[in-house]
């Protein structure tokens, strides 16, 4: 009796082939799962599928209605949803302009909405899960991310009120991963901090309390356990995995 295993089930992943989606497809994939990698990049999509057994790549923007149906309409049967799909942006409300506080929100909220609002019908059919990939920003306030706090602030949200309103059709719970060794990350070293990035790299590793940054795998990892049957008892629960940034 092999723990945490997917055998038979079909899963998505938004924002599925970079960074911690690529980590959940491979990690979900080596426990049983067929994936669908859905993704903005269809090219990055389709190289990842070719090195996952089981693995299909899906043309996803999240913040297109029209893109969320016709994806969701191509699959006949689900039974996981990770809601990955995310960007970030630093400034504090001072520096926020209207329209990146509102790209914001539709990437990070309205896009969970959308993938969400479609995935449900094909959730409670199965009696599946949903995962939601929040953040330590969703949780504490964190220095010059005042946009960004307010969407996975959102996220955290959404997952509660969902387990509330489906309390056994389906369960759905939220990670909150603290700053994890991403290409999300080395995207914010190279766009704000090009000519300094060992000094900044150095301090986002100090800022979690364990002294370094998260793996990716670490967060698919702790996706897995939520898929599974042994987290048959875990419904509307907020993760964090930070290394102690939430608890300081």
């Amino acid at each position: 009796m092999t723990p945490f295993r997917l055998d038979g089930r079909v899963a998505l992943v938004t924002g599925g082939a970079s960074g911690i989606g690529e980590h959940t497809v491979r990690v979900l994939a080596a426990a049983g799962a067929r994936l669908h990698i859905a993704d903005l990049n269809l090219d990055a999509a389709a190289r990842l599928a070719a090195e996952v057994p089981g693995a299909a790549p899906l043309q996803l923007d999240v913040t297109d209605p029209a893109s969320v149906e016709a994806a969701f309409a191509s699959i006949s049967k689900l039974d996981i949803v990770v809601n990955n799909a995310g960007i970030g942006l630093v400034g504090n409300v001072e520096e926020t302009a209207l329209d990146d506080f509102q790209r914001l929100f539709r990437v990070n909220v309205e896009g969970v909405f959308l993938v969400t609002k479609v995935a449900v019908p094909k959730l409670i059919a199965s009696h599946g899960v949903m995962v939601n990939i929040g953040s330590v920003g969703g949780l504490v306030g964190v220095k010059r991310r005042y946009a960004y706090c307010a969407t996975k602030g959102a996220v955290v949200m959404m997952t509660r009120q969902l387990a509330v309103d489906y309390p056994t059709q389906f369960r759905v719970n939220c990670i909150c991963p603290g700053t994890v060794d991403t290409p999300f990350v080395e995207g914010y070293l190279e766009k704000y901090h090009k000519h300094e990035k060992d000094k900044i790299r150095l301090e986002l590793n100090a800022r979690q309390p364990i002294g370094r940054l998260g793996k990716p795998e670490e967060i698919a990892y702790m996706a897995l356990y939520l898929c599974a049957d042994e987290s048959a008892f875990v419904n509307g629960a907020v993760l964090s995995i930070d290394g102690g940034w939430s608890a300081a």
